[in-house]
């Protein structure tokens, strides 16, 4: 059997490959330059907006200072450590993460308040990614006051809404910026996230500091939003330049088996 390719194929295959190999880069051009080139001149860009304006981050940015949900005075601290380095002759750079999981931008699972869903396994990775990721609000709240049942009926969030975003107080005192873990923070009252659960769609609840709940109703308000165990928190969003609105929202937890808590990235999209 003839398995030769007829003569115009032949030309067009050679076309195409001269065009695409005009176009993209090899791999020799694209290490190139960089290689070249001096420390003195890499610059890498840390972006907070992608997309042509289009792509917002709203995941802090871990650092030594990123506050935490324990109480630690200093932040964060050392959290990444160089295991192997090519300075010392290893062939690449290795290192490892050591991170509390309610530090900086998280999620929360069921279990992290109910000691009985823990125990069955109700972890970060039994969450439900179609509730992370869709269409989304983003909300501002009332400077002037906790989020009780009133602020939020007075938010008006239509039925059907099923993520909403709630900046707060929190977001102009920058407090996710401030090392020291700040207990007079916004977040929700038990009333508030009663009213929530009994009254809205609402099946992810994100705010600007590391907890959605009031420190006066740390453990009561968790409990009434996460005991359905329907509902997901994500905590400590960067929420920062971003106009109120609809969006859609993208947030990806660790697939951390037996973690009550997980880092997470999120994303907002226009």
């Amino acid at each position: 059997m003839n398995h030769s390719l007829p003569l115009h194929l032949l030309l067009l295959y050679s076309l195409l490959f001269t065009i695409s190999s005009a176009s993209i880069p090899s791999v020799s051009q694209e290490i190139e330059a960089p290689l070249s080139s001096s420390n003195e001149n890499l610059f890498p860009i840390r972006r907070e907006v992608y997309g042509d304006g289009r792509i917002f981050d709203i995941t802090h940015r871990y650092s030594p200072e990123t506050p935490c949900w324990d109480f630690q005075e200093n932040g964060l601290g050392q959290f990444v450590w160089l295991t192997r380095t090519m300075k010392n002759g290893s062939e690449a750079n290795f290192s490892q993460v050591k991170l509390p999981n309610h530090a900086g931008t998280h999620v929360d699972a069921p279990g992290h308040m109910f000691d009985h869903y823990f125990d069955a396994g109700f972890d970060v990775d039994t969450l439900d990614l179609g509730v992370l990721n869709g269409p989304a609000l983003l909300v501002d709240v009332p400077r002037d006051a906790n989020i009780t049942a009133e602020v939020m009926k007075s938010l008006n969030i239509p039925k059907g809404i099923i993520r909403v975003l709630f900046r707060t107080l929190n977001t102009d005192r920058k407090l996710m910026y401030k090392k020291k873990y700040d207990t007079s923070y916004t977040g929700f009252m038990k009333d508030g996230a009663k009213w929530l659960v009994e009254n809205t769609d609402i099946k992810l609840v994100g705010l600007d500091y590391l907890s959605v709940a009031a420190d006066d109703d740390l453990i009561p308000a968790h409990l009434e939003l996460l005991e359905s165990r329907e509902i997901i928190l994500v905590e400590g969003l960067k929420l920062d330049d971003v106009e109120t609105g609809l969006y859609t929202v993208h947030c990806l937890p660790l697939r951390l088996l037996g973690a009550e808590g997980s880092p997470i990235r999120c994303i907002l999209i226009k």
